[in-house]
């Protein structure tokens, strides 16, 4: 499972949440790329496997953005899954399989296909059993009074990403002059 999947249930959430305060109105990759904190570019990737799904609208141009297409009761956490990740691998698998070989091997790989299988099922079982509009009430219930200038897309554009620790920006040497 990749990040995809907490992208796109944070960018439905953000849309579920803010668009009953303006029905019908758009919401912005950016203003959703500022909330996640990621290029709006990732954001419009996941977003477009979404509309394919049919699970929102999209919009171009100004006043363009996206929607949702279904009420929020009627999005499956499964769904968006399934739009998403269901070509992925829940677990990784061995690479090469086990040495063919090695009877321990053999035996330990189809241990962990079932174990496997059995989580997977779960997941899906549990995701299947809440909907966009849980998420919804539940982000909803703990925001503040006070609304967020991201949640209203005035946030500060977020297309320079802090270095990771320990990593300086290249500067000229001497040499290099």
């Amino acid at each position: 499972m990749t990040s995809r999947l907490t992208m796109a249930l944070h960018a439905l959430g953000m849309i579920a949440v803010e668009g009953p305060k303006a029905p019908g109105a758009p919401i912005t990759s950016e203003a959703l790329a500022a909330s996640i904190n990621t290029n709006p570019v990732v954001v419009r990737r996941v977003l477009a496997d979404l509309r394919r799904a049919g699970l929102v609208e999209t919009r171009r141009g100004v006043g363009g953005g996206v929607v949702l297409a279904r009420r929020p009761e009627r999005i499956t956490l499964q769904a968006v899954w399934e739009a998403l990740e269901s070509q992925e691998q829940l677990f990784g698998r061995h690479p090469a399989g086990p040495n063919p070989a090695c009877p321990v091997g053999r035996c330990v790989a189809e241990y962990l296909e079932g174990l496997y299988g059995d989580a997977e099922a779960a997941l899906k079982a549990s995701l299947g059993e809440r909907t966009l509009a849980d998420l919804q009430r539940d982000v909803a219930a703990h925001l503040p009074a006070a609304r967020t200038a991201c949640a209203r897309g005035e946030a500060a554009p977020t297309s320079r990403r802090a270095r990771p620790p320990g990593r300086r920006r290249a500067t000229r040497t001497a040499i290099g002059r």
